[in-house]
């Protein structure tokens, strides 16, 4: 799964990175939780990519209410196109999220062990992500979820479960809602997480209230 990450590149890294005309109001964090709103990049009809903040836990247009929310904030690369939650998202509103690294936690006899996964080069990357609006009368709200896959040779000794990373050379395949869906599986099923590093870390990012450089440490 990928439940925190953090996002602590420069504004004109995020501008150049993705192609970005501006970029909406941004801080850099260095605890990031579901919850909240997050940087997210769309593709708009004209072309171009666009930075827009999204809530991280995705609210299909179907649903009731935005409770579900909660448990929608991954989605598993290998039933995007059979869960209703995810379905039409997958086919036409697929999104980018930038990262500098993200968090996980490796289960032992001895408790819990965190991991900060980032670049070696300590270059931004992006995750790959579903957005959708619900709109519920007077409220809307634009959502979004960060996919995941099975871990790899780096990741599978601490989780089982990693957020998918997207290859920059597809992010505007991946973006595009006009990409064929054999195209884009095979952009899930790429392992784009070539040159990271899992770096053990302190319990001080296990509260997400804390958000300083010491959650890299």
């Amino acid at each position: 799964m990928c439940g925190r990450y953090n996002l602590t590149a420069t504004p004109e890294q995020m501008i150049d990175t993705f192609g970005l005309h501006r970029l909406p109001r941004y801080e850099a964090s260095y605890n990031i939780p579901p919850g909240q709103k997050i940087l997210t990049i769309v593709k708009l009809s004209d072309g171009s990519n666009k930075a827009v903040n999204l809530h991280w836990g995705l609210i299909p247009h179907w649903s009731k209410d935005s409770k579900i929310s909660s448990h929608l904030i991954n989605a598993r690369a290998e039933t995007l196109s059979e869960k209703p939650s995810f379905k039409t998202a997958y086919q036409q509103r697929r999104c980018l999220i930038p990262a500098s690294g993200f968090y996980e936690w490796q289960q032992s006899e001895h408790g819990k062990q965190a991991y900060n996964i980032n670049r070696k080069d300590q270059k931004i990357f992006a995750f790959a992500g579903l957005w959708e609006y619900w709109d519920h009368g007077t409220e809307t709200i634009y959502s979004c979820t960060i996919i995941t896959t099975q871990a790899n040779a780096l990741m599978s000794p601490i989780h089982h479960r990693m957020p998918v990373i997207i290859d920059n050379n597809n992010y505007n395949s991946w973006l595009d809602k006009q990409t064929s869906q054999q195209t884009t599986q095979g952009i899930l099923s790429m392992d784009g997480s070539q040159g990271m590093i899992a770096k053990p870390i302190s319990d001080w990012v296990n509260n997400p209230h804390h958000n300083d450089k010491n959650c890299l440490n």
